[in-house]
């Protein structure tokens, strides 16, 4: 079974930006949200194919499948997605002790910008740097899948 240990983070300037080491374009739907499943699919570039099973949990440690499929079924499966999509730039950062990743949400999400950093166990500690602001770890309105349910220009 797949363990996902990850915190969340608001950011507050662009000061990120010189760690920046890559960055993709995902575009992503869900195809399921209910009962504490969330079942999603993903294109990274328009070129890789992702779905993914996540399962409720603590907020800080969930349950995650994630298998690559042709990028020709994702794109397929993201049309059945309307009115659940959302587009950002994920940027891969150089920082020590995870993964750490800036989405930056275009479309209806546009100037939301959020710091995500996978993490090897829930009590691997972490310095953030002070760009970061508020962590919305574990904040329903703040998981992706919630982002893609709001209508355009909704507020989280």
């Amino acid at each position: 079974m797949g363990r996902e240990i990850e915190r969340k983070f608001l950011v507050t300037s662009d000061g990120w930006r010189v760690l920046e080491h890559s960055a993709d374009l995902i575009r992503q739907g869900y195809l399921s949200t209910g009962g504490g499943v969330t079942v999603r699919v993903r294109t990274v570039n328009d070129r890789i194919g992702l779905i993914t099973i996540k399962s409720g949990g603590a907020a800080i440690e969930r349950a995650e499948f994630e298998y690559e499929i042709p990028i020709a079924d994702a794109r397929e499966l993201l049309v059945r997605c309307p009115g659940r999509l959302i587009e950002k730039r994920r940027h891969h950062l150089d920082l020590p002790n995870g993964e750490w990743v800036v989405d930056e949400f275009g479309g209806g999400h546009r100037g939301l910008v959020l710091l995500e950093v996978e993490l090897p166990s829930a009590a691997t500690p972490i310095e953030l740097p002070d760009w970061v602001g508020a962590e919305v770890t574990g904040q329903a309105a703040y998981y992706n899948s919630a982002l893609a349910a709001l209508p355009v220009g909704g507020e989280i």
